[in-house]
């Protein structure tokens, strides 16, 4: 039977802020001297529960591998459910008042302030973003739900994660405990959606429209250490082919031999989707390119930044270790490379790739740390359809748009078993904001977080026929 509308309940700015302020950095957490960070990750749970009662009390709630939160939804049927994810955990950010002023911060990052930005009410602080935004816009889609009577006729899982900026162990193991559970009851997840893209204006210089930026896929990832040995000695008299100018020289190497530019599926998608919107001479020859693989992988190579990173495998230099005094000769040096990798090529690529450019068997390649890419979920079925559906009434007159995510989320840990797994925060994010995530002066418009709700109540109900939605 039909139920009342929904119209929401004020104030989830207020509640965003409040989160905010708990202090969950886990790259602090388990640090012995940081027993704040400690009692944040304790609190949390709590601020959730009194922020989100109907949500605690219809639902069934299990803490997962110590910080990993799983509620789930009983529908009128446990089959092909919806799996809707957020994380908790931030990224540091300054703590005293002259660090965080040096570091370009206008206030506290942990102060979740209430303020007016872009000509609106705001909430900044460390995680507006990234992620407890995308969370409270979950929390209050399903809050606002059950207090209009709601049942789904699907199960919803929903995963909220308190360590996904460390690594994702909580997702990881909560991906294998719906795994098992689903998998006893013949079947899998209909659509899981997690973090990734967002509501972009002009995601390309040619294209003068606001996208939805629907991740299908995740780049993969390898952390390497090139490390040089030798002699060290006084500073006074360097040897030739020293550890430090090897390994730069090693590093140069690296830097001017990029990899090559390569069309993958998902990029193909975004450009045929950007196509329709592009204007003056590039948005008419856009169609050609895209259908030249090779033309178009090299037509994003050559713009750089972001554009690039959707076509090319990247290599960052992040780390670099040697000497331990002025006038001493390091008897090594160590140099940390992260790799982003691009569909289409894999950790062993990335390996070879990186030996072959530094050419030098006295380097050292070591692999740190290495994941494979995503596969790509589709963008032709119903449920890209339905991700489109919640967009087009959440955010009006926007057009999904397939995209490649450049870093990791913990969805990944389904794609391993789930087909359908596609990113998208349903948030507004120009360009400053994007950068302002792991940076400063992090925020979000209330106005988004209202959009987001919008768009997470939406794809939930919009699999129900029975439900009257406004």
């Amino acid at each position: 039977m039909p139920v009342s509308p929904v119209t929401g309940r004020p104030g989830a700015g207020a509640r965003l802020a409040e989160l905010i302020r708990c202090r969950t950095v886990s790259a602090w957490h388990g640090e012995p001297d940081r027993a704040d960070v400690a009692e944040a990750f304790a609190e949390f749970p709590g601020h959730l529960e009194r922020l989100y009662p109907l949500l605690h009390r219809h639902l069934v709630r299990e803490t997962v591998d110590g910080t990993g939160l799983l509620f789930r939804w009983r529908g009128a049927s446990p089959l092909d459910p919806l799996v809707l994810m957020a994380h908790w955990d931030v990224v540091p950010a300054p703590e005293t008042e002259k660090e965080w002023a040096d570091a370009g911060w206008a206030a506290d990052p942990f102060a979740g302030a209430e303020v007016t930005l872009a000509g609106g009410p705001a909430v900044r602080g460390r995680g507006a973003l990234d992620d407890k935004g995308a969370l409270v816009a979950v929390a209050e889609a399903v809050e606002n739900l059950l207090a209009a009577g709601f049942t789904p006729d699907h199960d919803v899982w929903i995963v909220f994660g308190g360590d996904e900026e460390v690594g994702g162990g909580n997702a990881a193991a909560i991906s294998e405990l719906l795994r098992e559970r689903l998998r006893s009851q013949g079947t899998e997840p209909w659509l899981v959606l997690d973090e990734g893209g967002a509501v972009v204006p002009s995601p390309l210089p040619v294209v003068d429209a606001t996208c939805a930026m629907i991740g299908l896929a995740e780049k993969g990832q390898a952390q390497l250490r090139l490390t040089v040995t030798g002699a060290g000695g006084h500073a006074s008299y360097p040897p030739p082919g020293s550890p430090v100018p090897r390994l730069a020289r090693a590093l140069r190497r690296v830097e001017r031999r990029p990899f090559p530019a390569r069309m993958n599926g998902t990029t193909a998608a975004m450009l045929a989707a950007l196509g329709p919107l592009a204007s003056g001479a590039a948005g008419r020859a856009l169609p050609w390119i895209t259908r030249s693989g090779t033309v178009a992988a090299r037509a994003l190579g050559a713009l750089g930044g972001e554009a690039a990173a959707m076509v090319r495998t990247t290599v960052a230099q992040t780390r670099l270790t040697a000497g331990t005094a002025n006038n001493v000769l390091p008897a090594s040096a160590r140099a940390v490379l992260d790799c982003r990798i691009v569909p289409g090529q894999s950790v062993q690529d990335v390996v070879e790739g990186i030996t072959r450019r530094v050419a030098d068997p006295q380097v050292e390649v070591e692999l740190i740390h290495g994941q494979d890419p995503s596969p790509e979920s589709p963008a032709e079925d119903d449920r890209f359809a339905a991700l489109g559906a919640a967009v087009g009434i959440s955010w009006p007159g926007t057009a999904p748009v397939p995209y490649l995510l450049m870093a990791a989320t913990d969805s990944r840990h389904f794609h391993a078993w789930c087909r359908h797994v596609y990113r998208f925060a349903p948030l507004r994010m120009d360009q400053a904001q994007r950068a302002s995530i792991h940076g400063e002066n992090e925020w979000v418009s209330v106005e988004s977080l209202t959009r987001g709700e919008r768009f997470q109540r939406e794809l939930i109900t919009g699999r129900s026929g029975s439900w009257s939605r406004p």
